[in-house]
């Protein structure tokens, strides 16, 4: 009966609501898929989902700024509630490069972000500070409305948390790096240089993202498609590693200090439409660290007393820097402390190990918090300071100093070049480790000045009187230059027998000077009255050589005091005596590099820097021909900005290049030497070396100026025709005479009519860019100016002057060039 009963019982169970286990299980697998295609079909929607089901237990999560998630292949940001619309600072770097790009480290792109949450979207979006005005003033709306913030990258919200501790948004960012983004990626010079196309999401990956408490580190690997690619052509693509770093801007802005050009340093700016002014105007203020009294140190700091800032600069020395080099790196990074202490604090900038993995396994030079010197093993021969810095204050952030292994090997030729003919120590190609020691203190100190705000002064070596780089008296309290942040290197100009003398430069006049300028508290004066104070300071020295600032020249070097690699104040004598020590250490060159059992690799890379020297100290002169000074000043001060070079002295100038270079430096001609090194060049070598000053002295800009000083100041000005001339009869000194040219003159004579070929067809020249300072231009309409009558004239001189002279010479070889060269200024005179 009861067996009769059982599928009716069964089928009240079930309107009961009551199954077997078996039917329950096969419910719930259903169930599961059915929330699964839910789920799926949410998240195709772009539906927000539950933290948990996003952030899963499988989650690999790095806390910081934002807490960076890596769950399988996906990476999310959850960007704290609190941070919204703060705005960070993102700086791009090529971190590592296809062969042939260049260095890695500098900067591609910097970019102010700012997040906010908009409906269901996060969107990245740039701001810029270039554009401003005080919001309490009419205009700001104007400002807002014409500085439109676009938006970068929209992110579509995966999932909150909820978490009363801290509420957060969570958002996936695989794309942001993925993708072409062209803000984070490859800049546009390269992709124009190299005809990059497109770029391959299949070769494109996140190699890393890491959080920091203010900072967040992105590394990705972009691959573009390259119709140019400057190595492994056949792959037809560049791979390269990009590192953006993101960077919280400090929520209580500094302080900005106004630049002067008459202090030399590195500077951000703004158009500021709040200033009463009648035009858009530009304020330019001071990258510089934040260097403040600490309150109960005012009084003291008032009376004149040092003091400790609030807080102090400090550099770490990378972990994987040898141990032998860390104490000289420290030591050029503690050289600064004396300029401080003209600031008027103490103890401003330290030198530290970092933590080892025991103490701090967290402890990273990629965290904002620390700024490291980084200890990098590459074949590349330099070392370089950048930093990060608030792009509306000029506040630095950070500066890590990259320090290149091979820098030591620059150090050692600069050295043996500069030094080997009066110092022992230089003469061999291993230093001893106190000796190289030295000079890496010398670049820490160079580079250190730089992540400080000082940019190169190239003006401060001309300080100094050339004899007194001579005295040991002299050079041992002054160094070699007023400034370290000059390309003064070594001291080329002490003779054999100068004993005692100083070889390099140390923190000068000028650097104490630019650090207390820039860095001093001016206390409860606001950034607009410092200025009076900021230019008291500055007129106080007002044409005193030692505080002067030169900037460095890129392209056609104009001022001639404001030259890289010189010394002294008088580039003749300077260049005289170090041709005197390059003539000794010539013939002991095989000697001093000798090593048994090894190659002459390393007296062939010495001649070399010989070479280089040699012409290093004949552009110091060559340079003041069409020369003109800068001095930079105010309405406030008395004299000129600019002032050309003296006739007397660029006449000097000629004098010296036609002696020491155009008649043949026999001296660098040493077959001791040529036999070891090469079977072929030393000829190739001289005439370059000639060909390269013939064509700085016939260069467009410079026979411009040579006109404009000419029309500007008659009798007082070396003219065109002067120097056309004093430059002709000394490269064809024999054709008077019948004398025999030998192949070095021939070269460099026939180097001469190519040129005057060129100035007769070239191009006008425009002014360029002036990139801050740096890029000297001179803008000239060559055909409508005198240079191509000018250049006729000389061709039709010499034509009538080689005519003449082919007879009178009795060497055949000679004859032979003599009648090439007539025959050349013909087809260039009557190409017809």
């Amino acid at each position: 009966m009861f067996t009769k009963q059982l599928p009716k019982m069964l089928f009240a169970f079930l309107l009961l609501g009551f199954i077997t286990t078996t039917e329950a299980q096969i419910f719930k697998k259903k169930s599961k898929k059915t929330e699964q295609a839910k789920e799926d079909e949410k998240s195709k929607k772009g539906d927000i989902e539950s933290y948990e089901k996003v952030i899963t237990k499988d989650a690999i999560t790095d806390k910081g700024l934002f807490d960076v998630h890596k769950v399988d292949d996906k990476y999310y940001y959850e960007i704290p509630d609190s941070l919204f619309t703060k705005e960070m600072l993102m700086v791009s770097r090529i971190s590592k490069t296809a062969n042939g790009i260049g260095f890695g480290g500098g900067k591609i792109n910097t970019k102010v972000l700012r997040w906010e949450k908009k409906d269901k979207k996060v969107l990245l979006r740039v701001v810029s500070h270039d554009v401003v005005a005080s919001d309490s003033l009419p205009v700001y709306e104007a400002v807002i409305n014409s500085n439109f913030e676009p938006v970068l990258y929209a992110f579509d919200i995966k999932a909150f948390n909820k978490d009363s501790t801290k509420l957060a948004t969570v958002i996936q960012v695989n794309e942001l790096f993925e993708k072409d983004v062209n803000a984070l990626g490859m800049p546009d010079r390269y992709r124009k240089q190299y005809k990059v196309s497109r770029l391959e999401d299949s070769r494109s990956y996140i190699e890393t993202l890491k959080s920091y408490p203010l900072n967040i580190e992105a590394r990705h690997v972009k691959t573009y498609t390259a119709g140019s690619p400057p190595s492994n052509g056949s792959l037809g693509s560049i791979s390269i590693e990009i590192n953006n770093s993101m960077v919280l801007l400090p929520e209580e802005p500094m302080k900005r200090r106004n630049f002067d050009s008459r202090v030399g340093w590195f500077t951000s700016s703004q158009i500021d439409y709040g200033l009463d002014a009648q035009e858009s105007k530009s304020v330019e203020f001071l990258d510089r660290w934040r260097m403040e009294v600490k309150d109960e140190d005012i009084e003291k700091f008032n009376r004149g007393e040092l003091v400790e800032p609030k807080k102090p600069i400090i550099y770490y020395v990378d972990r994987a820097t040898p141990k032998h080099w860390v104490p000289f790196i420290k030591q050029g990074i503690e050289d600064w402390q004396v300029a401080f202490e003209a600031a008027g604090f103490k103890n401003a900038i330290l030198a530290k190990d970092p933590p080892t993995i025991e103490e701090d396994p967290e402890w990273s030079p990629e965290d904002v918090r620390y700024s490291v010197v980084r200890y990098l093993a590459s074949p590349i021969p330099n070392a370089n300071g950048p930093h990060v810095s608030d792009p509306r204050t000029g506040e630095i952030l950070e500066s890590d100093i990259n320090w290149y292994h091979n820098v030591m090997s620059l150090l050692r030729n600069w050295y043996f070049v500069q030094t080997a003919a009066i110092n022992p120590d230089a003469r061999s190609v291993a230093f001893k480790e106190e000796v190289m020691g030295r000079l890496i203190r010398f670049v820490s100190s160079h580079e250190v000045g730089h992540t400080l705000g000082l940019p190169h002064n190239m003006g401060s070596s001309i300080a100094y009187p050339v004899d007194s780089l001579r005295s040991a008296t002299f050079t041992q309290k002054y160094g070699t230059a007023p400034s370290i942040m000059d390309y003064a290197r070594f001291n080329y100009v002490a003779q054999p027998g100068d004993e005692g003398v100083a070889l390099m430069p140390n923190i000068g006049i000028y650097d104490k000077y630019a650090i207390s300028w820039g860095y001093r508290p001016i206390l409860d004066k606001s950034e607009t009255e410092e200025k009076e104070i900021l230019d008291s300071w500055i007129l106080q020295h007002a044409g005193d050589p030692l505080y002067r600032f030169g900037h460095q020249q890129v392209g056609d070097v104009v001022d001639p005091s404001s030259q890289t690699e010189d010394l002294g104040d008088d580039a003749i004598k300077a260049s005289t005596y170090g041709i005197k020590n390059l003539k000794l250490i010539v013939p002991q060159l095989v000697e001093w590099t000798a090593e048994k059992g090894k190659d002459y690799k390393d007296l062939n890379i010495l001649y070399g820097q010989v070479i280089g020297q040699y012409n290093r100290y004949m552009g110091h002169v060559s340079n003041n021909i069409g020369g003109v000074y800068e001095y930079q000043k105010t309405y406030d001060q008395e004299g000129p900005v600019y002032i050309p070079v003296s006739k007397e002295h660029q006449k000097n100038c000629m004098s010296f290049i036609q002696d020491q270079l155009f008649k043949t430096p026999e001296w660098l001609i040493d077959q001791n030497i040529f036999n070891k090194i090469e079977y072929s060049g030393s000829i190739e070598r001289i005439r370059n070396t000639q060909e390269r000053t013939l064509t700085n002295i016939l260069s467009l800009g410079r026979l411009a100026r040579l006109m404009e000083n000419e029309a500007t100041n008659g009798a007082e000005a070396y003219t065109l025709i002067n120097m056309m001339t004093d430059l002709r009869k000394g490269i064809w000194s024999e054709i008077r005479d019948g004398n025999k040219i030998d192949i070095y003159r021939r070269n460099l004579q026939k180097a001469h009519i190519e040129r005057l070929a060129y100035l007769m067809s070239a191009e006008n020249e425009d002014k360029k860019s002036n990139m801050g300072g740096y890029q000297k231009s001179t803008a000239i309409n060559t055909s409508q100016s005198d240079i191509r009558s000018i250049a006729r004239a000389e061709l039709n001189i010499l034509q009538r002057d080689i005519k003449n002279a082919v007879n009178r010479t009795s060497d055949l070889m000679s004859k032979y060039h003599l009648q090439d060269v007539e025959t050349r200024i013909d087809l260039i005179l009557d190409p017809k």
